[in-house]
């Protein structure tokens, strides 16, 4: 028998990326990994959000979606099949009025991923209840591990006991990956940002540099040896630092093509984007929200060069890059 392959792909953490995605993926496969922005309201003005671009949302007076058009969104993506992967995202959609009924619309319809990412700032009854619910993914900003840190990286706000509360009882009831956004003001506290999430028992841990500073990190072999060989994530971004990858931009011997438009989407107001970072640049979205939605993508995947594309370019997260190459490699193979 021969030797079994290895999931190139698993290896790097996010249980949404696997080489059975890339041999398995065409027009009619399920749909893998969806995100919705249900609304643009958050209590947090970080230094390195890029907010929401006014058009998306028509002439509406409230920026956010109604739980009819959620509803929708998410028949339309499990039309023929159950979506596998689903994340609701904002702004801040711990705010959002009807997030309890979408996340178990959400597995009613057979999502068995079902994701939030929060900024950790809402009462932990309503995390439990949103647990309750269906919520089995919970993606917590944590940008500083201490109450001065958090309140610069948020804005003003003086919520750093309840992140705290809030990441470690999560950390005891589901997945919880926490993501440390990084520039110039807490760059130089990544290491004991890394150090206090750990302790606060998260499943994984993702070190990312905003767009604006988009440097290598320092002091990352600082991080002690039992940290790195727990989360696989965070292993991945560190050695890509240490190689000179850094998390953002495609280079010239890298795929041209996206494959993640086959079977991932974005939607954001009325609109469907090729991803969440190509959105927050500002970048023209596919179409409109509408059934055809997965033939739009395909077809914009085909004709669209990535590279040639300067917000894919300077932005393209590493793990979309690695999925890429590893669709091409695969597909050639």
């Amino acid at each position: 028998m021969g030797e079994r392959r290895k999931d190139k792909l698993k290896e790097i953490g996010f249980y949404t990326l696997e080489d059975y995605r890339v041999r398995h993926v065409n027009e009619s496969s399920p749909m893998w990994r969806c995100e919705i922005i249900l609304t643009e309201f958050c209590n947090f003005n970080c230094p390195y959000c890029r907010g929401l671009d006014d058009k998306i949302y028509g002439t509406r007076n409230i920026k956010q979606l109604t739980l009819i058009e959620v509803k929708k969104i998410i028949d339309i993506w499990c039309k023929d099949k159950p979506l596998k992967n689903i994340r609701f995202s904002g702004g801040e959609p711990m705010f959002y009025p009807y997030i309890m009924e979408v996340v178990k619309y959400a597995k009613e319809k057979g999502i068995k991923k079902i994701a939030i990412s929060t900024n950790g700032s809402s009462i932990p009854k309503k995390y439990k209840e949103a647990v309750k619910a269906g919520c089995n993914d919970f993606s917590v900003s944590l940008d500083g591990c201490c109450s001065k840190d958090i309140r610069e990286m948020s804005g003003g706000n003086g919520v750093f006991k309840t992140i705290r509360k809030n990441i470690r009882l999560l950390s005891k009831l589901t997945y919880v990956t926490v993501g440390i956004v990084l520039n110039e003001n807490n760059v130089s506290k990544c290491v004991e940002t890394i150090e206090f999430a750990y302790e606060l028992g998260v499943s994984d841990i993702r070190i990312i540099s905003s767009a604006q500073y988009n440097k290598p990190l320092p002091e990352l072999d600082k991080i002690p040896k039992i940290i790195l060989d727990k989360y696989p994530i965070l292993k991945y971004r560190v050695n890509h630092f240490k190689n000179g990858i850094n998390v953002r931009g495609i280079k010239k011997t890298d795929s041209h093509k996206c494959a993640l438009l086959m079977d991932d989407s974005v939607v954001a107001g009325e609109y469907h984007f090729p991803c969440v970072i190509y959105m927050r640049e500002k970048g023209k979205p596919i179409g409109k929200v509408k059934p055809s939605m997965r033939e739009q993508r395909i077809k914009f995947m085909n004709k669209h060069d990535s590279y040639e594309d300067p917000i894919c370019r300077k932005n393209c997260l590493d793990v979309c890059i690695d999925y890429n190459n590893r669709y091409r490699e695969l597909k050639n193979d």
